[in-house]
């Protein structure tokens, strides 16, 4: 009998014994194409260069309290994100994943607002059908209603403008653009509304993934929610935790869109999973008001900065940027949608294929016609977690895709090392996994 506490109480869980590249194998000797570890491991799970830097780092530091002492692996990797990063970002706060990211990243904004003498900045806007991490904080700006709803006494009150979710959302008769255009001014009403000099910062995923299933937003969307942050004086928080770090084709998935933010977290592909870690990097103007005010960001973990996390992910990115692999991840990416689309494109219960790079979402539908979700009493998305590990295929269904609650969609991030052969060996082994749900 496992004393662990699982996230499933009733799942009956093979044992990870081993990994080899694109693939986990359990402690029977089953191997599993991994395609859906929430978009961690972009490297696969025998990278040499990166086993070698965390045994290395073991040897000579393991730790050392950020309050005391910085290290070696922390500063070069923080010099390389900034070499890399878009526009004016200048500064790295290492956290130890996703959620610490967000969090930290909402408390900065607030905090750079005290330090600048605008006190009344309090608000935070995010949208519908987000996910930004399952702390407190962090859980209030994501604006999935399942995960919020057993916790909604205890979150901090954030508002939600509309996801930019062009299949389920667009009226039939309006161009993408001016979809895109009139879903990004509900930023500037939802501002107004609240108080031009009461909302400090909007927070979102450029390529939402696990709440929507790889969504992009249109093109010019991002342009105009830049736009909209500029003229009222607030802060862009982009959540690349899961889209970023190579997974959409670039080493920062804003690049696609042309935009910088002011904040962007990073997390999942930072570390490839080879050790927890993720990281908030922010303007010099946001970091110079805290160096130049009270000189002190009150917050902070025990972990930030590890020196074998940061070891880590520093060979992770040397990976990622001198083998080009995010340029990579857009090739296969490419591939493995031509792949889903001969293989799906008209089945029907697929409603949409859709996302950049190796970050695919399938979205799966009771009539492909009339875009109608499934009965979320079918369970749908469990069913074909389950069935996919049968055939030896990790993907990452999930339900609630519309609202919450109606909806499922299946989200694929395979490794960027993928080879041709293996998406052919995803493609079919999902095929087999549909076949047997629907």
């Amino acid at each position: 009998m496992s004393h662990v506490f699982p996230r499933h109480t009733k799942s009956d869980l093979p044992i990870a014994a081993s990994g080899d590249g694109c693939y986990l194998i359990d402690a029977e000797g089953k191997r599993y194409l991994d395609c859906g570890d929430a978009a961690v491991s972009c490297l696969g799970h025998s990278n040499p260069a990166v086993i070698q830097a965390v045994q290395q780092q073991v040897e000579q530091i393991a730790f050392a309290h950020t309050g005391f002492m910085t290290s070696e692996p922390a500063e070069a990797l923080a010099d390389l994100l900034i070499q890399h990063a878009p526009g004016d970002l200048d500064r790295v706060y290492f956290v130890s994943g996703g959620s610490e990211a967000t969090e930290a990243a909402i408390k900065l904004a607030r905090q750079y607002f005290l330090e600048i003498g605008q006190p009344e900045r309090r608000h935070v806007i995010a949208r519908k059908q987000s996910y930004h991490g399952n702390t407190l904080g962090a859980l209030s700006a994501g604006g999935n209603a399942w995960r919020r709803a057993q916790f909604a006494p205890m979150l901090i009150e954030m508002t939600h403008i509309s996801a930019c979710y062009e299949y389920a959302e667009k009226p039939e008769g309006e161009g993408s653009f001016d979809y895109g255009q009139r879903v990004a001014n509900e930023l500037e009403a939802e501002i107004l509304r609240l108080g031009p000099d009461t909302v400090m910062a909007f927070m979102a995923e450029p390529v939402v993934g696990a709440t929507l299933g790889a969504v992009p937003a249109v093109e010019g969307y991002f342009k105009r929610i830049r736009e909209i942050c500029d003229q009222y004086g607030v802060l862009l928080i982009l959540d690349e935790v899961m889209c970023g770090m190579g997974r959409t084709g670039h080493l920062f998935a804003c690049d696609h869109d042309g935009i910088a933010p002011d904040i962007l977290c990073v997390a999942k592909g930072l570390g490839a999973g080879y050790q927890p870690i993720g990281a908030m990097l922010c303007t010099g103007k946001i970091y110079d008001a805290i160096r130049d005010g009270s000189g002190f960001f009150q917050h902070g973990h025990t972990y930030i900065g590890h020196p074998v996390a940061t070891a880590a992910a520093l060979a992770v990115v040397r990976e990622l940027t001198e083998r080009e692999l995010p340029a990579r991840a857009g090739v296969m990416g490419t591939k493995l949608q031509s792949a889903l689309e001969a293989a799906f494109g008209q089945h029907p219960n697929v409603g949409d294929l859709r996302g950049r790079g190796l970050f695919r979402g399938v979205e799966l539908v009771a009539d492909r016609e009339t875009r109608t979700p499934f009965d979320p009493s079918m369970g749908i998305a469990g069913k074909v977690k389950k069935a996919a590990l049968t055939e030896g295929l990790i993907c990452y269904p999930m339900a609630g895709t519309r609202d919450g609650r109606n909806g499922d969609h299946i989200l694929l991030a395979p490794p960027f090392v993928i080879e041709d052969e293996q998406i052919g060996e995803l493609v079919s082994k999902l095929e087999r996994a549909l076949s047997a749900v629907l």
